[in-house]
């Protein structure tokens, strides 16, 4: 089969994206894990489905590089909207479904993506000033002092497989503080099992548990290695969030065919 696709990205959080309004393409496990082989294959962090679902603009169906279904994916989502509108879906705002639910997403400022993420409702608090919480993905949030000098890989890793987690596993984010507006964000990806550039549902959730402001409006931004991002939400106490919103660059790369 002779697949047509496009690579875009979002902070460096890379992805192929196929248009299957038509629902005539399926792909198997392997298929998919072999166009996310960065050596064998096209290479991304994951790779997504352009759908189409009644009520809303479209459908995003997201599979992680290890070519099994994966959780809600923020950057993924963000350069899903960028896909669409590059496609033929000429709006400014729009809605569409995930597996996680509904979203929302605009064109911003700078003509960034801005996709409405689920609420949360929920702050776990853990030993030695860890979090763990879902923005609709699950995530462990470690502030550490140098996020620069911490061994993402190793230490995510070892979070990740640990006997808590091993089952369903976790993304876990390295947090530093950068001041009180600002932060920086380092995480080690399940379905990819290494670090990514950068993670939309963990920066995300780094964001919210970093929040300055005790109650109310917050935006918190956000570096990561592939770029900046920001988010916006209100925190209602320090395990309830509404009105979040992940903004940030969503990028076409290229576009090309490859037989699978």
């Amino acid at each position: 089969m002779l697949l047509q696709f496009s690579k875009y990205q979002g902070t460096g959080n890379d992805f192929i994206i196929i248009d299957n309004r038509d629902e005539t393409i399926e792909l198997s496990t392997e298929q998919i894990k072999f166009l996310c082989d960065r050596r064998f294959g096209i290479g991304a962090d994951g790779l997504m489905l352009l759908q189409l679902s009644k009520g809303v603009d479209f459908e995003m169906k997201y599979f992680n590089a290890d070519g099994n279904e994966g959780s809600m994916c923020g950057n993924g989502g963000r350069c899903l909207v960028q896909f669409a509108y590059d496609n033929g879906i000429k709006k400014t705002e729009f809605s569409f479904i995930a597996i996680d639910g509904p979203h929302e997403a605009k064109f911003g400022e700078k003509k960034w993506v801005e996709l409405k993420m689920k609420n949360v409702d929920e702050v776990q608090t853990r030993k030695h000033g860890d979090f763990v919480l879902n923005t609709g993905s699950p995530h462990f949030i470690s502030p550490v002092e140098d996020v620069l000098s911490t061994d993402v890989v190793k230490n995510g890793k070892a979070i990740r497989y640990n006997k808590e987690f091993e089952a369903q596993g976790i993304n876990v984010n390295f947090v530093q503080a950068i001041d009180a507006d600002s932060i920086m964000v380092r995480t080690y990806e399940r379905g990819v099992e290494d670090e990514t550039l950068s993670c939309g549902t963990g920066v995300t959730a780094s964001a919210l548990v970093f929040a300055h402001n005790e109650k109310g409006f917050n935006r918190k931004n956000v570096k990561t290695l592939g770029g900046y991002l920001a988010v916006e939400f209100e925190k209602i106490n320090d395990s309830s969030f509404q009105n979040i919103w992940l903004c940030g660059p969503a990028t076409f790369v290229f576009k090309g065919q490859i037989d699978v």
